[in-house]
């Protein structure tokens, strides 16, 4: 679960800025009824979406390609050889190309509270810090400067008892890695923990629904446990398919040796069967449907398989040809799951909605006059009432997130003419 993520100094983005999920004291009528868009986790009010909102070029999708990276980071930097360049581009302008970028996020697995950021450039890692609340205090686990002396006992600080024998993982760490991914690989307990938090609870983007990934018994639960939501998305667009089957069957494949192509059989081969309200005795594979329900069908089983292990996704642009309505549907999957949490991009302005979000999970980007991205949430707005209407406000230009452009065909025309 994500409490807090910051970001500084990467592609647009010049000075620090937070995603922060903890939720704003708001006792308004329309809060009280969104409070399942909150996790209540041990006295914490803790957001379970947030929404990016904002003119092409204001930086939405650069939030979250910095978290990306950084999180690519994390799971990778052990790999790195030397002459290696850590894969982001800092902000370029007002000599910020010469200045570090700084990533920090604020989490909780497995019960337990940590804060973990890193400080580096393209070529090397500066600092990194790592904190957890084991009773509910912070407490250090490591912090890491390579600004200081050459020695790794200058440059490392360690909690006694807490990572076994640190000084063989720092010795083994350049500046090209991060101390946490170098002691995952090397089996230290507590950073292989963190490690699993970004390799399997923290989803970027929507992954290809992969039956060995999940495993054949898992990929059959899930369906039938969620098969009925499916159903209803599917409905929401207008399909006439009233039933889906999945069948486990043992199916002949090709395979090859060094004359000609034989058949063997593959035991664990699933398929999906769809019915239609044309004629629901016959079925049809999924493979026979249209390129957009198989992309839909994809999408919500992956959706559904992250809320149900409450885990967190991140989607640039998540409703892209979907029906708001659909669009909709799946904040709604999330706003019903006890703790899994969501972060997207959208260009949909009807989902500037107070009476679907609260003010706190409605985030706005702006490009300031310098070529930077501001980010603040509709909250930040003091002037607004939730009885007002976001949508509008927003068209209107209220929050400094929309480009203002003269469209008229009248301008136009002169622009037109202007080529001539």
């Amino acid at each position: 679960m994500i409490l807090e993520i910051r970001l500084e100094n990467f592609y647009s983005i010049k000075d620090e800025i937070s995603l922060n999920f903890r939720a704003e004291k708001i006792n308004t009528e329309g809060a009280k009824t969104l409070s399942e868009n909150i996790i209540d986790y041990n006295g914490q009010k803790i957001l379970k979406c947030i929404g990016l909102f904002g003119a092409n070029a204001s930086g939405k999708s650069n939030i979250l390609k910095a978290i990306n990276k950084c999180c690519w980071i994390i799971l990778h930097s052990h790999l790195n050889n030397e002459g290696a360049l850590f894969n982001f581009t800092p902000f370029k302008f007002d000599n910020y190309s010469n200045q570090p970028s700084f990533f920090y996020i604020n989490f909780i697995h497995e019960n337990i509270e940590y804060e973990y950021s890193f400080t580096l450039t393209q070529t090397e890692i500066i600092k990194e810090n790592l904190y957890y609340y084991p009773n509910g205090r912070r407490a250090k686990v490591f912090t890491r400067d390579e600004t200081k002396e050459s020695s790794k006992q200058k440059i490392y600080n360690f909690s006694d008892g807490l990572i076994p024998r640190p000084f063989d993982v720092a010795t083994s760490t350049s500046k090209k890695t991060l101390f946490l991914s170098r002691a995952s690989q090397m089996d230290r307990d507590i950073c292989k923990k963190i490690y699993m938090f970004f390799m399997g609870c923290f989803w970027q983007g929507f992954a290809p629904l992969d039956y060995k990934h999940l495993g054949f018994k898992e990929t059959v639960n899930s369906f039938n446990q969620d098969k009925n939501l499916i159903l209803r998305a599917l409905s929401i667009c207008d399909s006439d398919i009233t039933d889906i089957k999945i069948i486990l069957e043992d199916r002949k494949v090709p395979s090859f040796d060094d004359t000609f192509e034989i058949l063997k059989p593959d035991i664990n081969s699933l398929r999906f069967e769809t019915f239609h309200k044309v004629s629901p005795s016959i079925s049809f594979d999924l493979t026979e449907e249209s390129g957009g329900t198989r992309q839909l069908f994809n999408m919500l089983f992956f959706i559904l398989h992250i809320v149900r292990k409450n885990k967190t996704l991140m989607v640039d642009e998540f409703d892209l040809s979907l029906h708001t309505k659909l669009a909709e549907f799946v904040i709604d999957l999330f706003h019903a799951s006890p703790s899994s949490q969501f972060i997207f991009t959208s260009h949909n302005t009807n989902l500037i909605n107070v009476k679907r979000f609260r003010r706190d999970q409605i985030l706005f980007t702006n490009k300031k006059d310098d070529g930077s991205t501001e980010l603040y949430s509709l909250y930040d707005h003091k002037d607004f009432r939730e009885n007002m209407d976001a949508e509008k406000g927003y068209l209107q230009g209220r929050f400094d997130a929309i480009p203002i452009i003269d469209n008229s065909v009248t301008n136009i025309r002169k622009l037109l003419e202007e080529q001539n």
